[in-house]
């Protein structure tokens, strides 16, 4: 007797509005899979490793440590070594977990998004843009690495897709659903926040969204019908309070842990002075690093960060932070189309576009008149993430033109996994066995060796 397990089905990703979860989880996944496959390696503390390893071993003994950030990103890597033990594995459990959550969040964020004001899209660009994010190089190395950018973005990623849901959800579900989603997704970006910096403008503009979304639609009977506005029975003081106050809460609250320190601890009250402190520490920083770039190498692509390069675990082995050489220059046509396609005439403007293009913008916008002196490629993390968001609608506008461009839409999404498959070795400290000349085989400018 042959017995047979019940096949769970994948639809076609043109079969109609059918939510592709299955499809997301599948992703989610095989790259779940990548990540953890020898996270332990190397087995020593590598690149910025060196700041936020020691710092979590001095919080678990209520010292201060590393004030020039928020604190959630070390008390994650304190809480895995206190629960696991302190082990290179270990240090990096909370990169990877929120590396994998974030890209599931991605993809159901795509998702949600093209359902805003009653349209029925997402479906490609959700599967497509799991895949270009999980392939872009940074999503990938960032999460395998003890440092804070992949908290920060996994909660970011929370938080878009807690509130593309809230604005999404079909006409006549109940208020309260929404709501909820409202407040964590509040709470996720307050979470963000406790986490790095980096994702303020992530939280400004998802607030002003909501607001002027809210605000234009609710006094306007023509546009507020119940299934085009967007929160509908969410009041404007609601949204205020999920999306403002919500976040400044969560965002307090991961720095009880600091009140606790037996040495130099804020206190909730000097909170503001204590901010003042950390944006000076972060000022000081001022001695030259080989490896620092600016804004627009990283939009170019050609300034490459060596994490890891040396003999280690018994063989040479490398890890160097660039973008896919591939999506993250196509991204920027994509982007461009994004741009044109909010704005074109016709009456067939979109909005998702638009935001993509704004998110991309503002948090590349931070770096470029911000007053931190010494930057690196992977403060372009939330910049690329929203590239890929573009690519994905850019693929699936591909898609949607018919089957002629169907093979030039999935050309993209092949050829940006291939270009990760070849770099492989390079990014995840795989052994390379030419010796210390191996990076030659993966330098294609002579900016990134």
């Amino acid at each position: 007797m042959i017995l047979r397990m019940p096949a769970v089905p994948f639809p076609r990703l043109d079969g109609g509005d059918v939510d592709p979860w299955r499809w997301h989880l599948a992703i989610t996944a095989v790259f779940a899979a990548l990540v953890c496959w020898r996270l332990g390696i190397p087995s020593k503390i590598y690149f910025d490793e060196v700041h936020y390893v020691p710092a979590a071993r001095k919080m678990l003994a209520h010292l201060p440590a590393n004030a020039e950030h928020p604190l959630l990103g070390k008390s994650a890597i304190a809480a895995a070594i206190a629960l696991w033990g302190d082990s290179p594995v270990v240090w990096r459990i909370p990169s990877a977990v929120m590396g994998v959550v974030g890209l599931f969040a991605f993809g159901r964020m795509l998702w949600w998004a093209g359902h805003i004001g009653g349209h029925a899209r997402g479906r490609v660009a959700s599967v497509a843009g799991m895949v270009l994010l999980a392939t872009d190089f940074a999503w990938f190395i960032q999460s395998r690495i003890a440092m804070l950018d992949m908290v920060m973005a996994g909660f970011a990623m929370m938080a878009l897709w807690l509130v593309a849901a809230a604005c999404a959800l079909p006409a006549g579900t109940p208020v309260w659903q929404r709501s909820v989603r409202l407040a964590l997704g509040g709470v996720c970006l307050g979470l963000a926040m406790g986490a790095k910096w980096s994702v303020l403008p992530v939280v400004a503009l998802v607030g002003l969204f909501a607001v002027a979304a809210r605000g234009l639609t609710g006094g306007r009977a023509a546009m507020a019908r119940a299934d085009l506005a967007p929160f509908p029975g969410v009041s404007l003081v609601e949204i205020l309070f999920y999306l403002g106050s919500v976040p400044l809460i969560a965002y307090v609250a991961t720095f009880f842990p600091a009140f606790g320190w037996s040495q130099n601890a804020p206190s909730l009250i000097g909170l503001p002075q204590w901010h003042t402190y950390m944006l000076e520490l972060q000022a000081s920083v001022i001695k030259h690093h080989p490896y620092q770039s600016v804004w627009y190498q990283w939009v170019g692509n050609w300034r490459a960060i060596w994490y890891l390069y040396e003999n280690v675990d018994g063989a040479q082995r490398g890890v160097v932070l660039i973008g896919n050489p591939f999506s993250m220059l196509v991204g920027l046509g994509a982007l461009a189309w994004c741009g044109w396609a909010t704005v074109r005439p016709g009456g067939r403007q979109r909005w998702d576009t638009g935001l993509v293009v704004a998110l991309y913008a503002a948090c590349l916008m931070l770096w470029i008149v911000g007053a931190k002196p010494v930057q690196f490629y992977y403060h372009y993390l939330l910049p690329g993430t929203f590239l890929m968001a573009a690519l994905a609608l850019a693929v699936e506008d591909l898609w949607q033109a018919g089957p002629r461009w169907r093979r030039e839409a999935l050309g993209i999404v092949v050829i940006a996994v291939g270009i990760f498959v070849w770099f492989w070795p390079i990014i995840a400290a795989m052994p390379l066995h030419k010796g210390a000349m191996s990076y030659e085989d993966w330098m294609w400018l002579k900016s990134w060796q």
